[in-house]
């Protein structure tokens, strides 16, 4: 059984507070393979000097050392003061043994989707934040066996990008489009899209491999 969680977290309560008051336009989103002890974050919507600014007035950062500068994208190696920054974060997500899959902010919130082994694991860690003075907001829960309803475990974005992609026929042989193409069709980046996309292969792989003898809900 496995339960995933889309939540949304206020930055002000939970990390990077001060870069978000001085960059504001600016979207975050952690490196899938780096370590909890030091976060990577692809850095999106604002210049190098000023995010690079922002970080250093932040008082949970303690250094932020550009790794990768592309078109549209930058990307930190950022180490933060003790118990505060995304550190904090994943520990208050993580500690009932959740795995996180996804992680983004912008607009002064971080959006996380996170699986959980059971829907009770996913309830513990709800009331810890809550608990904690975290104005957490609990967007959608979806029981991964849960086959007989409608709910899907990607997200708006990777759906939106699938549907796209089977629209304008990209799946075909020969692609109806190209993934730049479809990348400017959706107003995002070539890179965004097949980031999107190798998340979202990940995401129904994943559930189509679940052990098919598993109780399909929780009660």
């Amino acid at each position: 059984m496995s339960t995933i969680a889309d939540l949304r977290l206020p930055a002000a309560e939970t990390a990077l507070a001060t870069t978000f008051e001085r960059v504001p336009e600016a979207t975050f989103e952690l490196e899938s393979s780096v370590s909890k002890t030091r976060p990577s974050l692809w850095v999106s919507g604002v210049d190098r000097e000023t995010v690079s600014a922002a970080f250093a007035a932040d008082p949970s950062v303690e250094t932020a050392e550009l790794l990768v500068e592309t078109d549209s994208r930058l990307l930190y190696d950022v180490t933060f003061t003790d118990e505060t920054g995304p550190n904090r974060l994943w520990n208050e997500v993580l500690a009932d043994g959740g795995s996180l899959l996804e992680a983004h902010a912008s607009d002064g919130w971080w959006k996380v989707t996170v699986r959980y082994r059971t829907r009770e694991q996913l309830c513990e860690t709800y009331e810890r934040l809550v608990e904690r003075g975290i104005n957490a907001d609990l967007r959608r829960i979806t029981d991964v066996t849960d086959t007989d309803g409608h709910e899907t475990r990607l997200t708006p974005e990777q759906q939106e990008a699938l549907e796209a992609a089977l629209e304008h026929g990209y799946f075909e042989i020969p692609r109806g489009v190209s993934m730049e193409e479809l990348a400017d069709e959706l107003d995002i980046s070539h890179q965004a899209l097949s980031e999107r996309f190798r998340r979202a292969y990940e995401t129904l792989v994943d559930a189509e491999l679940q052990p098919a003898d598993t109780e399909s809900r929780l009660h």
